[in-house]
């Protein structure tokens, strides 16, 4: 079926988008979404993953855990898509369309950011929402075999080969995205999960990234940590931006205050106003630096 990809001007739309799946996508996504709700901003999210539905579940988690401890907790508007399982494709995309093009109406111009989790494997529904991106953030964990992702590489010289079939797909949404409403893509690639020393593997693997975003046309810029506290706080609903006294959880830790502010750096990395925050209150990087000193002593 023809996309109609237009939009309304107002809300800024931020796709988290990777055909691999254990990348980061929902756990960056829900972060996002806290951040900027705990700076002010209006912000909704849409899950487009009705396999697997990470970010739906996170949302759930989250409002569990809302009624179940009375701790005021900010949220966001969410819509879950599902996938159409009809035995024809032209009907199921009709359905999807029709269903994708619904949420975003309600969002649109209601909410300052609409925020889209895409599933892990190409999709109707996956094109569909890359299309609608402002910015498109593709998180990678530091290796060869997520690279691969994007692009093939020369296994000697590491230069560029060709797209992979990702990469088609995210040039292919680009030029869609320009034909319907001259809107521009702005595609960051966000480098997860970094060992915290600098390998040789990890230098080829930046370098490699390099030359493809050279011809792809994105940014890179540093993404999340592998830190322990992002998986514990899913079962909970809950981000590093949250309160986490009561319900058993542990006191803020030296993990969680460095976690915080990776969110915060990616945040203006993607140019999203995301000011200091701490448990509600806006502190700065200093105040947060001296936090994880005192957990320390």
């Amino acid at each position: 079926m023809v996309e109609d990809t237009r939009r309304k001007s107002g809300s800024h739309v931020v796709v988290l988008g990777n055909e691999k799946g254990g990348s980061g996508k929902s756990t960056t996504a829900m972060h996002l979404a806290v951040a900027l709700l705990k700076s002010g901003s209006r912000v909704g999210t849409i899950d487009l993953d009705s396999r697997q539905r990470t970010l739906t579940h996170y949302v759930e988690n989250r409002r569990d855990w809302l009624e179940k401890n009375e701790i005021p907790l900010e949220m966001p508007e969410h819509y879950s898509i599902e996938r159409s399982l009809q035995d024809s494709v032209s009907l199921n995309e009709e359905r999807e369309f029709t269903a994708f093009a619904e949420a975003v109406r309600e969002l649109e111009g209601n909410v300052d950011v609409i925020i889209i989790d895409t599933p892990g494997t190409d999709s109707y529904l996956s094109r569909l929402g890359h299309s609608m991106a402002d910015t498109l953030v593709t998180p990678l964990n530091d290796s060869f075999v997520d690279l691969d992702v994007l692009a093939e590489l020369d296994s000697d010289t590491l230069e560029y080969r060709q797209p992979s079939a990702y990469g088609r797909m995210v040039r292919d949404a680009r030029t869609r995205r320009e034909a319907a409403d001259g809107g521009v893509i702005e595609w960051v690639v966000l480098r997860n999960r970094l060992a915290p020393i600098n390998a040789r593997n990890q230098r080829n693997v930046a370098d490699g990234l390099e030359k493809i975003a050279e011809v792809l046309g994105f940014r890179v810029a540093e993404g999340l940590g592998e830190r322990v506290i992002f998986r514990e706080l899913y079962l909970c609903g809950l981000t590093v931006f949250d309160q986490l006294s009561g319900g058993g959880m542990p006191m803020p830790s030296i993990s969680h205050v460095t976690a915080r502010q990776e969110v915060r750096r990616l945040a203006r990395a993607l140019g999203l106003d995301v000011p200091s925050i701490r448990s509600g209150i806006q502190v700065s990087d200093d105040e947060d630096t001296l936090l994880a000193v005192g957990a320390s002593a």
